[in-house]
């Protein structure tokens, strides 16, 4: 029965092909077909039923199966066949066909693997009510998005470490040569992009699929919110840094001494940069200012936008984006007009002649008040007298609005008005009048 097996059919060149050569490779192209039927037939079909996921996405994972298949058929080929042939020599490196062909067929799982995830991070929400994980309230497309493309290239990122370890072609770097007890490696470059790509991906799974949870159910405000994931992505960040230098060799040992130097040059000439990045870090902790506020700081008015880790982003009433150290809203005096509180009460001053029926006043500036629509009409506007003066009788106009940003305008159209109103009532506002004597 062995000596049939080892009957040789025909030969090419110096190579020849024997018949359990080509039933086991008839064999192979048999077990390919019918996991090439399983995936189109049954796997697709239900992902597509699952995902919801276009007509075009489909045809890309199938013009991707069919590639894998017919790399893996010819991969199935050379082994079977021992038709295996060295091609090149690189950095000691032996490059063979099926080396390329393996290589072809992991960029193909990799390619299929990002198809997939990415329909499955983008997909729309009504589409996934029963997903526990891309179902948050809070959970938004942009941030989807963005965890899709960090799946992404921590699929590529690792098909190109696995390609560097089936070709032999993780060669050391020529600097990683010249450092006594450490070789960088190429592979070891991409695995520290790789542990920071999967640090960004833990931020965000724990931020929208934990915390938002919690947020919601806690009604926790925006800029609490916004505290608490920072200090989260610090965190991780470092963790991972620690966990990356550790990957390439480097004794932490080594680096906690050259940081006592580094405290030392920081103390010396980054006094101020140094101060900005705990400012940053008490700003988180202590939440004196929180993203969202509107704060006023040495006569800028603004909303928080984003508070980093050394500086601060406030956009002015101009939608004009200033850039401030952290130090400035932890150590100097800031307002903030909506900490506590989302609304605030401001005053406009008026006079009017002496003789002017001050009731009648009073209602007039207590009507233009409320028919204003941004005045809040609980707590109501009130009027105050506060004085008499040399030349008129003074009265304040106070109100309480929540348009913090825009309140030089709402102050404006409440003096139209009023300009309006006592030209209409024959209600004068008397201005400082001098005789000049000439001699």
């Amino acid at each position: 029965m062995n000596s049939i097996f080892q009957e040789v059919i025909f030969s090419l060149g110096s190579h020849q092909f024997k018949v359990g050569q080509l039933l086991l490779f008839a064999l192979s192209l048999l077990a390919i077909y019918l996991l090439y039927y399983i995936l189109k037939t049954k796997a697709l079909p239900y992902f597509h039923l699952w995902n919801k996921s276009e007509e075009k996405t489909i045809r890309s994972i199938n013009s991707s199966l069919r590639y894998l298949m017919i790399t893996l058929s010819l991969v199935a080929l050379l082994i079977t066949l021992e038709f295996d042939h060295f091609l090149f020599e690189l950095n000691n490196a032996s490059f063979k066909i099926s080396t390329i062909l393996e290589a072809i067929m992991i960029i193909q799982i990799a390619r299929m693997l990002v198809i997939a995830l990415s329909t499955v991070f983008t997909r729309d929400k009504e589409n996934s009510d029963s997903d526990l994980i891309f179902n948050q309230k809070r959970s938004n497309k942009a941030s989807n998005q963005q965890a899709s493309k960090t799946v992404q290239y921590i699929i590529y990122i690792a098909a190109i470490i696995y390609i560097l370890g089936v070709t032999n072609f993780d060669f050391v770097l020529p600097f990683g040569k010249s450092l006594e007890g450490y070789e960088f490696r190429i592979s070891r470059i991409f695995g520290v992009i790789l542990i920071m790509l999967f640090a960004r991906l833990l931020v965000w799974m724990i931020v929208q699929i934990v915390l938002y949870g919690y947020y919601d159910s806690k009604k926790v405000n925006v800029g609490s919110q916004f505290a608490i994931n920072q200090l989260i992505s610090y965190v991780v960040y470092v963790l991972a840094g620690i966990i990356a230098l550790e990957y390439l060799g480097i004794q932490m040992t080594v680096i906690w001494g050259g940081a006592a130097a580094l405290l030392v040059g920081i103390g010396l000439g980054l006094q101020n940069t140094f101060n900005d990045l705990v400012s940053g870090i008490i700003l988180l902790f202590e939440r004196a200012v929180e993203v969202g506020d509107v704060v006023e700081v040495n006569g800028l008015v603004g909303t928080i936008q984003k508070i980093g880790i050394r500086t601060s982003r406030i956009q002015g009433r101009d939608n004009l984006t200033v850039i401030v150290p952290n130090s400035r809203l932890a150590a100097d005096s800031v307002i903030n007009w909506s900490h506590y509180d989302d609304k605030a009460r401001f005053n406009i001053g008026v006079g009017v002649a002496y003789g002017s029926d001050t009731k009648k006043i009073k209602s007039i500036l207590t009507k233009i008040a409320n028919e204003n629509i941004y005045v809040l009409k609980r707590p109501e506007p009130f009027v105050r007298f506060v004085e008499f003066a040399d030349s008129s009788l003074n009265f304040e106009l106070h109100f309480w609005t929540k348009n913090f940003l825009i309140i030089e305008d709402v102050k404006s159209d409440l003096r139209f008005a009023i300009d309006a109103a006592f030209r209409e009532e024959d209600i004068e506002i008397p201005f400082p009048q001098r005789v000049v004597y000439s001699k």
